[in-house]
């Protein structure tokens, strides 16, 4: 362990982010010069806070199973090339978890019984950012090669996890992205001023030098078949993600100016890197009115905030959370808590039990504002409560209620893999589908999840294969497909 009396000594000190008026002009990360330098002041006192606790149920929140009191107890005592060697022995890629992890480590720490949890996303995200300044993080490319070869459709977190194991284990691996550069989600969902892009390119870099093949601007399904594909490789992994959308079928969904976040933040990451973006959506100058209270409706909010929306409204359906964990979500599950981005910092209105009736337009048939009333959780349903609808003004609606499962026409149904009662792809405790020699991880098979759990999948499903293509496998496997969080 750390320091034995640190969490006595010492309380629970986050990273200043930069000024709300100075980081609405840009697209830069919120903190000053990355958040993995912007700690390193505090960082190691933050580490020794780790308590002797017995048994660690921050491993059991973490779905990698990262070996938290190692890492912590090595940057306590100075040693950052332990650590990151302690945190890549679990986490592919802790640059990206330590940004965008909603870190359900940290509620299930002991320590967060009865007092501020252990800062484990900030010391982990310090570890990585200072192994890359030191050099520590090489490419590791295979001794010898197997001579099998595995295609991986999907380039996000769970695809490239996958494919980084695969290689590693001397594979000859191709992953393949419809989009016109890798990254999936991570490159075009993913707003810059959450992590900046330069994280990403340095893995696929590494990636590269490592043997992994990538090819970009590849609709597998229409441009390679499902066919095409099984023949020339031994083994695919479906890590294409949940990309099918929730829709809003009310009266007036067919106006113009209504549109799916996953239409809106791609341009705009597209935009805010330099790139030409014919015809944008932008919110520039307008009422915006965002549907859906999670990450993504927050990505929206901030994205619109940098893009001079006029006003931004935030709807959720669901009622106000508590400030505190409620008793009926007990330590260690992940607690449903009242939480504050950095976006939701930089402005913007949030309206909770309200639920949208009716898109209203205008003569040129282009969204002027939605009806709204307010809705109470009864017997199982949302209630509408009498005499509450109002109009608000909205030149701009983005839908941020998440996603359906995988876009089935194309590969999907090329493969005739079976899917499961709510649309994802089947799996059994191997990862693997219904079609001998296919595999699926992340979201595809589990449904929209947290990033931690797609890197966690890709791992797990990479040793699956490995195992199926050889007959055994030395690849860490640190969860079934079965598993659940402690979260509701």
């Amino acid at each position: 362990m750390a320091d034995p009396k640190g969490f006595l000594k010492v309380g629970r000190e986050v990273a200043d982010r930069r000024p709300v008026e100075e980081r609405v002009k840009d697209w830069n990360e919120v903190y000053p010069d990355g958040i993995g330098r912007a700690l390193l002041p505090i960082i190691s006192k933050q580490a020794g806070r780790c308590m002797d606790c017995g048994i660690p149920f921050c491993h059991q929140g973490c779905p990698l199973g990262n070996i938290i009191p190692e890492w912590n107890d090595l940057v306590w005592r100075d040693d950052w090339e332990g650590a990151i060697e302690r945190l890549h022995a679990t986490n592919n890629f802790p640059e990206f978890t330590g940004r965008l992890c909603p870190a359900p480590c940290e509620t299930a720490c002991v320590l967060g019984i009865n007092q501020d949890p252990v800062t484990i996303k900030n010391v982990e995200v310090s570890i990585i950012d200072r192994a890359w300044d030191s050099g520590f993080v090489r490419p590791q490319p295979p001794e010898w090669l197997s001579g099998r070869t595995v295609a991986v459709i999907g380039s996000g977190p769970a695809g490239l996890a996958a494919a980084q194991q695969l290689t590693r284990a001397g594979h000859t691996v191709a992953v393949y992205e419809r989009a016109d550069k890798v990254g999936g989600l991570l490159r075009y969902g993913i707003p810059e001023f959450k992590m900046e892009k330069k994280h990403l390119d340095r893995r696929i870099d590494q990636m590269r030098r490592e043997g992994t093949v990538f090819r970009a601007g590849i609709d597998v399904g229409n441009e390679l078949t499902g066919d095409q594909l099984r023949e020339r490789y031994d083994a695919v992994i479906l890590a294409m993600g949940a990309t099918a959308a929730r829709d809003l079928p009310v009266p007036g969904r067919e106006l113009v100016g209504i549109h799916q976040a996953m239409e809106f933040l791609p341009q705009s990451n597209r935009a805010s890197l330099g790139e030409e973006v014919t015809d944008q959506i932008t919110a520039a100058g307008k009422n915006v009115v965002i549907i859906g209270g999670g990450d993504t409706g927050a990505d929206c909010l901030g994205t619109s905030i940098r893009q001079g929306a006029a006003t931004i409204t935030q709807l959720e359906i669901l009622p106000l959370p508590p400030e505190a964990r409620p008793e009926t979500q007990p330590w260690p599950t992940y607690p449903m808590t009242y939480r504050v981005s950095s976006a939701h910092e930089e402005g913007g209105d949030r309206v909770y039990s309200v639920s949208t009736k009716e898109f209203l337009g205008d003569e040129s048939g282009h969204v002027r504002a939605l009806s709204l009333t307010e809705v109470v959780f009864e017997g199982g349903k949302f209630v509408e409560v009498e005499g509450s609808t109002r109009e608000i003004p909205a030149e701009l609606v983005l839908f941020a209620m998440g996603f359906v499962g995988p876009e089935r026409p194309g590969l999907i149904e090329q493969l005739a893999v079976e899917l499961d009662e709510r649309g994802n792809v089947k799996r059994d405790l191997h990862y693997a589908s219904s079609v001998e020699g296919v595999f699926v991880a992340g979201d595809a098979g589990r449904g929209q999840s947290l990033i931690v759990w797609a890197i966690a999948e890709g791992r797990a499903a990479a040793a699956a294969v490995d195992e199926f293509l050889t007959g055994s496998t030395t690849l860490p496997s640190p969860i079934p497909p079965t598993a659940r969080p402690l979260m509701v």
